[in-house]
Order: structure tokens, then sequence, then C-alpha cells
């Protein structure tokens, strides 16, 4: 491939930054896996002439870089670039693939990290590296950073730089990071790229109840395991209520002019189900959600245990936290203890000069594409860079082919990305960051 083509090396820093394990394993006992990632980024950017950053937090290992191109224009908003090098862990026997091979085969990236979020890394790298090699003056101060645990919250990466080290960040007005600017294929072929404009409060909730220990043939009315389990079946099948937000009316809408079929706002669940593939992330920005995903109790067969706990990682609308935390309670009931670790709700509107920018990016490359906002249902650094007034948008551009099931590769077994893609968002990010 031509060595101007700002796709040129987007393939390659992809697989060669999925081959390096960065699985964070929430373990705040182990040290970081992001160093020699973040050694590999730092010296990607020294190379092309930069002098990045790296800094690591107070646990080992978990490094993060940021650089800086400065703009014609200082007087305006820097735009920040950001994307995380963790993953999250993966067990190699059950992929068709290595999960931390990078291997490139069948016209796609394989291994963890592909969608969530080396790809994009990649990209941004790429693109700073070409910025700085050529020359380029963007329209306004370019801030890329590549951070570290961000699928643990980020209390290492974006939550710790911006508690430390602020200035880092200093004149960012807008950003952009992950899950926004793919594609989704709707009614007589007709494409759309989704832009992250909201994305649901992350509340992640330990529920602990206590009891009497004592022996497992003897009569228990006060056993800890059985009320617990009776409590999150109660919270498994609580739904809570449906609430149409701005940005999902958009999209909704959106969609209905796409497809020509109408959007009724008195049962949006019926044109989320349309959706296919894409519903059940859409259509867990409807309502909250909340589900157990830990559970612990016990130490013996014939031991009742004093203790049970279980961890809930809930994702709730915003502007909806109190009720949502009042309402989980009178589901529990008051045997459960709840203990809450909250990150709250991210949301902008659709519009502005940067959003412009992205449409115009998007369709020189897929002429007659349209853009549209959506809220993400899981949580991305933006939560801790909104703290700084930094408003966010999720744009990672990819096209996608209609069959691919993208929502599906977040987290999931065999993670890939097509190459094709990569360099279609890799040429997108290169011309949005020129006219930014």
């Amino acid at each position: 491939m031509n060595a101007d083509d700002p796709a040129a090396e987007v393939v390659a820093l992809t697989s060669e930054l999925i081959a390096i394990d960065t699985t964070n394993t929430a373990d705040p006992s182990g040290a970081g896996t992001e160093r020699p990632a973040a050694e590999y980024v730092a010296e990607k950017l020294t190379d092309a002439g930069y002098q990045p950053t790296y800094l690591e937090s107070g646990a080992p290992g978990r490094g993060n870089v940021i650089v800086r191109l400065p703009g014609a224009d200082p007087s305006r908003g820097a735009l920040l670039i950001h994307g995380h090098l963790d993953v999250v862990p993966a067990e190699a026997a059950d992929w068709a693939i290595h999960p931390f091979s990078g291997e490139v085969t069948d016209d796609y990236v394989w291994g963890r990290g592909a969608v969530d979020m080396k790809g994009m890394v990649a990209m941004a790298l790429a693109a700073a590296r070409r910025f700085k090699r050529d020359g380029v003056l963007p329209p306004r101060d370019l801030i890329f950073a590549f951070l570290s645990d961000e699928e643990t919250g980020g209390d290492y990466g974006a939550r710790w730089l911006v508690d430390n080290r602020p200035e880092l960040f200093e004149g960012a007005t807008e950003s952009i990071g992950e899950v926004g600017g793919f594609s989704i294929t709707l009614a007589d072929s007709a494409r759309a790229y989704l832009i992250e404009t909201a994305e649901k409060g992350s509340l992640w909730l330990r529920l602990k109840v206590s009891g009497i220990a004592g022996h497992g043939s003897m009569l228990h009315a006060d056993n800890p395991v059985a009320k617990l389990a009776s409590a999150v079946a109660r919270l498994d099948a609580h739904r809570f209520p449906l609430i149409l937000t701005d940005p999902v009316r958009e999209f909704l809408e959106g969609v209905a002019e796409l497809t020509g079929i109408p959007f009724d706002e008195d049962d949006p669940e019926a044109a989320v189900a349309r959706l296919g593939n894409l519903s059940r992330m859409i259509g867990a920005t409807l309502r909250d959600t909340a589900n157990v995903t830990i559970f612990n109790a016990g130490y013996k067969t014939n031991v009742v245990p004093a203790l049970a706990e279980a961890t809930v990682d809930a994702r709730v609308l915003p502007g909806r936290e109190a009720a949502f935390q009042r309402e989980v309670a009178e589901v529990l009931g008051p045997d459960v203890e709840c203990n809450w670790r909250t990150r709250p709700a991210v949301q902008t509107t659709f519009d502005g000069a940067l959003v412009d920018a992205m449409a115009v990016a998007i369709g020189a490359e897929d002429p007659g594409a349209r853009v549209l906002p959506y809220m993400l249902s899981a949580s991305t650094d933006a939560k801790s860079f909104q703290r700084l007034g930094i408003r966010h948008f999720g744009f990672a551009p990819l096209r996608l082919p209609p069959e691919l099931d993208y929502s599906a590769l977040f987290h999931g077994v065999d993670e890939r990305v097509p190459v094709d893609a990569l360099e279609f968002g890799s040429r997108v990010l290169d011309r949005f960051l020129r006219i930014c």
C-alpha cells in the first residue's frame, strides 16, 4: 500500500497491539499489564518526532501516554482523542484463533481488543504519527491520550489523570472515543453511522446478606445464601420503567426516515425489535438494567455460612440514579446490604461544528450515508473526562458488513475487525482531524 495512504499502517499497528496481552483482571493486588503496550505506543510516537508524556499511577505497570499536537488556532478549544490499552480476559480454548495472536486472516484482524478498542487506538496512533511526520497543521490543538484501566473504571488511567494531572488536558473542550462512528445497514442497503452522544450511568453494586453460621443438617430460618439468592432472583425478574430519552428518540426517528417505517413513540420497543442484532444494544437504552454477574457464598458442603455476597452490574439512564437506587432497594428488601460504586451518565446534543465535521468525513468515503445519534448502554472513559467539562462523542469510524454482529464482538469470543473497516476508519479519521 502507498506510504502516503492514511490507512497504510493501521492494520499492522492493530495486529501488533493485539499481540501485546494487556488483560485487565480487575485484581487490585496484581500488577498492571498495560506498560508494554504503552511503551510500544510511546516508541511509535517518539519515532514520529513527538516527546510523549509517559505516566503510571500508584499501581505498577498501569502505563498512560499523552501527546499534544499544536493547531493553527490556539484560541480554539483543543480536541481530545482518547483510547484505552487494556482489554478484558479471554479464554484461548474458546476461540477459533488465539485471542492474543493479532492474526490477519480471512480479511479480518483477530484477537481480544480488535474492536474494544485497539483498532481505534491504532487509527489514532497512525493519525498522530502521520500528522507529525508530514507536518500537518490541524485547525486546533489535538491531544492524543492512550490510557490504562478503562475496563474497570479508569482508576489507574483516565480517572487518575483527571484527578492528578488535569493540566495535560488544559483547554480541551471536546473529545472523541470508542463505540461510535460504526455503520448499520437498514432497508434497501441504506447505511447510517451511529455517533454516541450519550451513555448510561454505571453503578456497580455489591450485595451482602449476613446470618448465623451452622450445621447444614439442621433447620435454618436465617440462611444468607437462600435470602440473597431469592433477592437477586427478584432483581433479575424486575423490569424497570421504559423511558424514551432524547438520543434514543432522535435515533429511532432517523431510522424511520431511512426505512420508511413509521416510529410509534408509544411503542419504541417495536421499532427497536426491527433492528436485528443491534436491538440488544439499543434495547438496553430504553430502560435501566441490573444484571447479577458474581455470586459468592459458602466454604463447605455441610456448613450454612454466615455471609453471602453478590455483584450487580447496573446501567442507568441519565437523570435516573436516585430513583434507580430507591427502586433496587425496594426490590431487594431490607435484609440485603447495598454498597454502590457509581459513575454518572454522559449526555450531549447532536449538533455543532464537530458533528458537521464527522458527517463530512464519513460522507467523503461513503456518499449518501447518514449520521445518527445514539446512546451507549455501556461506559467509557468519557465519564472521567466530563468532570473537566469536556463534551464527548463516540467516534471510532468503521464501515461494517451488514451480516456482522458487531455488538456481540465486545467482550465476546472470536473478537475481530474487518481489514477494510480499519482502513476505511483510518481514512475517515484522518479527514476528520484535518477539518475538526
